[in-house]
């Protein structure tokens, strides 16, 4: 039976907190050894949207300790289930997922996470599935691992040893991406402008044009290739009706700063012989 640590008398623990398929997801951790592991794996269950963790054996914890580490993690703290051995903590699942960094010889069936999230999700559509993680130091023994139905290998280069929170937190994410369970939403730009029109497009490029020629671009060049590149570079960009004004004003005030350039010269070199209103 599931005991709490510190015990409580929480009775919320079998109430679902959400309707996502990630409900049907236990975290299960073997004999946790470090209060800072455990809030770290709390936090990445927030992240990822599981809720429910079960502490097979686990070091003393304060759970407001926890809470202090990971921040607004409360909803999962005070739901966590501590439980005696593996047979308890694993009894009600239909599919044990057991990650571990190393390979032996015993025929057990390997995947990667990802693979890995396929099988849990599809399990969930008959009960609660389990992915399963050990001590910090150890690993998971061959007993554990001889209670999954997959082993799990996250790829990495020779040095495969990852932190607890770091290992379930890839699982975490493979499985929020297979469940389509991404529910922060970026919203859209403020003010968002509307597409350009055709109109606003042939603007720029006439407003581009006139800016091209009047630094003298084209001098060596073939204006009408030219122009066919500066079109299907606009296109290809997809600027929206602000930017597409934005670019046109660009294009605009070369052409106006270098007239003032123009004039300004031609007044001084009227003046420098004599042939313009002077200054005094």
């Amino acid at each position: 039976m599931a005991t709490v640590w510190p015990p409580t008398t929480y009775s919320i623990f079998a109430l679902p907190m959400t309707d996502s398929v990630l409900a049907q997801v236990h975290v299960v951790l073997y004999e946790p050894q470090n209060p800072i592991n455990i809030a770290a794996v709390v936090r990445a269950m927030k992240n990822m949207g599981v809720s429910s963790l079960r502490l097979i054996r686990p070091v003393e914890y304060d759970p407001y300790r926890l809470e202090g580490i990971a921040h607004d993690t409360n909803d999962i703290i005070e739901r966590i289930q501590t439980f005696p051995d593996l047979d308890s903590a694993l009894a009600d699942c239909v599919h044990v997922a057991a990650y571990t960094a190393r390979r032996r010889a015993a025929k057990w069936i390997f995947t990667d996470p990802r693979g890995s999230a396929a099988d849990i999700l599809a399990a969930t559509r008959h009960g609660p599935a389990a992915i399963l993680f050990g001590r910090e130091d150890k690993g998971l023994p061959n007993d554990a691992l001889d209670r999954a139905r997959t082993v799990v290998n996250i790829p990495t280069t020779d040095h495969a040893s990852l932190n607890l929170a770091q290992a379930v937190l890839v699982a975490l994410y493979e499985l929020h991406l297979a469940a389509g369970d991404a529910t922060r939403v970026i919203g859209p730009p403020r003010d968002e402008a509307p597409p350009a029109t055709s109109e606003q497009y042939e603007r720029l490029f006439a407003n581009a044009s006139e800016a091209l020629e009047i630094i003298a671009f084209f001098k060596t060049r073939f204006t009408e290739h030219i122009m066919r590149s500066v079109r299907s570079l606009a296109f290809r960009a997809n600027p929206d009706a602000r930017e597409i004004e934005l670019m046109r004003a660009m294009a605009i005030e070369v052409v106006r700063a270098t007239e003032r350039e123009r004039k300004q010269h031609a007044a001084a070199l009227e003046r420098a012989l004599g042939t313009g209103p002077s200054d005094a």
